[in-house]
């Protein structure tokens, strides 16, 4: 099981790497085009005089510059982007989801249940929250073990008995274990603003040259925001929700408790109500997958529910015998 983890997390940072260097490239593509538009005389411009990236000397212009400065500029967005994830990025999704901390009387029993489970965990007892929505699901989120949530549907509580939450609920903890919470929210940060950016840059006017930058600089975000960053979110969740499945059931002991929440998971239809492209990976349960059609299921975050009911399945088995 631990080398298992750790391949995951050698495997994040290949793939949060090259999302970085698809930030990089693209400033550096914005800045070429923007050095050849400033290198190149307008049409009603009858003399042409160097600007500070020309060599007076050669007559050439220094490409050097320009890519630089547009590597420097796709850097600072990327770094900014996980400084966001890092101070905001937890608490954005509590809000987004409409979650509310989880009242420690009327909830006594789901206290008591990840209590219990952390102290098994060996890490600090997570903030724990609800979202009033009938659909059953849960999620955790977070950027280090020290300070994570784990979020319930009070749909998720009214249908679960106490096993069935347990399994639930050590799911999550070994997502915070793990430190999926933090490759998550990172990533998906850095999806999301490239995507804000794609469809933003597409507003701003200009013609001539300066169109052209636009478009392609557009499209290049767009690139990362719709099919390179989902793909690596694809990669990166998918190993560890089953991944997450097994070290839940380590740590209860219990398989069964698990697998009847997720037969119970199978059968819901309900889609969350709030829910975003960063909520929707934390989640145990796909909330896409019982609204979308198969173009979304290209891009599920999770693997079909029935392979992981099966995989449980065979470890209750192998504990009966």
């Amino acid at each position: 099981m631990e080398e298992e983890i750790a391949s995951n997390r050698r495997r994040s940072v290949l793939f949060v790497g090259l999302l970085v260097l698809a930030w990089f490239a693209i400033g550096a593509v914005g800045g070429l085009l923007y050095g050849w538009i400033d290198s190149t005389p307008s049409p009603d411009t009858y003399s042409y005089s160097y600007t500070s990236s020309s060599s007076p000397a050669s007559g050439q212009y220094d490409w050097r510059l320009p890519i630089s400065e547009g590597v420097l500029i796709g850097g600072l967005l990327a770094l900014g982007s996980v400084i966001y994830s890092i101070h905001s990025g937890p608490q954005l999704v509590l809000r987004s989801s409409g979650a509310t901390p989880a009242d420690p009387i009327q909830y006594q029993q789901l206290h008591n249940i990840v209590d219990a489970l952390s102290i098994g965990e060996g890490i600090p007892k997570p903030a724990v929250y609800v979202i009033d929505d009938p659909s059953p699901n849960a999620f955790a989120t977070g950027f280090s073990p020290d300070k994570a949530s784990i979020t319930f549907t009070t749909g998720l509580l009214e249908l679960m008995d106490r096993d069935e939450l347990e399994g639930v609920a050590s799911h999550e903890l070994s997502h915070i274990k793990n430190q999926d919470i933090r490759l998550l929210l990172v990533v998906g940060t850095m999806i999301g603003l490239a995507t804000f950016l794609a469809v933003n840059i597409w507003r701003i006017r200009a013609r001539g040259k300066g169109a052209l930058l636009i478009i392609v600089v557009g499209a290049l975000f767009a690139v990362v925001g719709f099919l390179l960053g989902p793909l690596i979110r694809f990669a990166l969740s998918r190993r560890r929700e089953s991944l997450a499945d097994a070290c839940g059931v380590e740590l209860t002991r219990n398989p069964a408790g698990l697998l009847s929440a997720l037969r119970k998971l199978q059968a819901s239809e309900l889609p969350l109500r709030t829910m975003n492209h960063v909520t929707a990976p934390m989640c145990i349960d796909d909330p896409y997958e019982h609204r979308e059609s198969w173009y979304r299921r290209l891009y599920a975050t999770h693997p079909p529910i029935e392979e992981r009911i099966a995989a449980l399945e065979r470890i209750l088995s192998v504990q009966v015998l």
